[in-house]
């Protein structure tokens, strides 16, 4: 019989592996993987095995140790299919970055990241989020630790996709006698989707009916929707690719890379902030 009055182990403060947190995240063969840290100990309330009973008018019943809360949000985040390169990337790391090269733009964006998150309701609707800015000022990085914080913080189910990666995950199921309705129905379902590198890509058809298909289907189920961009969020100008030695000025903007259509319901979706200051990858030569 467990114990109802023992309270729930809480990690070690000084745990040089979790650092408090009581998970441990670490690359896996290709996505970041999360498990329960060895300083969190077994919970007395349950005797370590998970389950509990309760008795409720006279009737016993089994149920769920609140212990397994962080196995079972350690299980959303395996399931998210964050890149193993940001095994380690949190919103702290993004901020200690910042604060390293006394950058002032991107501590804007973080400031405008927890107010969006300060907003998110994890029971309801919740507006989404696009990040916006030229290469290397740490989007992605700012993506996975909202998606990582929603997760450990508040057990939302979310899922992490590259765009190009998602081209290439439909064409693989092509080859293989596969439809695509799996994996974009999945997409369209879960709670928060984060969606790296929006606009990329050559702009055929079927890439503009693909992301057009995706974000339609979360527009219409209410779904959060999280993002990042290298182009200005504006509406089409009409502006093919730029060629840089002659069209250098001709600037493309987001809705020109995702067309009218799905910039309209990105506007009527999401908030947008812009990440900008140095490159990341500049200053770390």
């Amino acid at each position: 019989m467990s114990n109802p009055a023992a309270s729930i182990p809480e990690p070690f403060p000084d745990c040089t592996d979790c650092r408090g947190e009581g998970v441990v995240v670490f690359k896996g063969a290709e996505h970041a993987q999360a498990k329960v840290c060895a300083c969190v100990a077994a919970c007395p309330r349950c005797e370590g095995l998970g389950r509990v009973t309760a008795t409720v008018e006279g009737v016993v019943t089994l149920g769920r140790c609140r212990c397994q809360q962080r196995v079972d949000r350690c299980a959303i985040f395996n399931r998210a299919h964050i890149p193993g390169r940001y095994a380690k990337t949190t919103l702290v790391s993004f901020a200690s970055g910042a604060n390293r090269i006394s950058d002032m733009e991107k501590s804007r964006a973080l400031a405008e990241v927890f107010t969006w998150m300060n907003g998110f309701d994890p029971k309801g609707e919740s507006r989404g989020l696009i990040l916006h800015g030229p290469v290397g000022r740490g989007k992605t990085h700012l993506l996975v630790g909202v998606l990582r914080t929603l997760i450990f913080s508040h057990g939302v189910q979310a899922r992490f996709i590259e765009f190009s990666r998602l081209l290439g995950m439909l064409k693989e199921g092509y080859s293989a006698g596969r439809s695509d309705s799996r994996v974009l129905s999945e997409l369209a379902q879960v709670p928060v989707l984060g969606i790296d590198e929006l606009g990329k890509g050559r702009l055929t058809d079927w890439e503009l009916t693909v992301i057009d298909e995706v974000i339609s289907r979360r527009y219409n189920g209410l779904g959060c929707t999280l993002g990042t961009t290298n182009y200005t969020p504006a509406a089409p100008s009409g502006n093919g690719p730029a060629n840089l030695a002659r069209d250098e000025n001709k600037v493309q903007t987001l809705g020109d890379r995702v067309d009218a259509r799905v910039y309209s319901r990105l506007r009527e979706m999401c908030d947008f902030a812009e990440v900008g200051g140095v490159d990341y990858r500049e200053v770390g030569r």
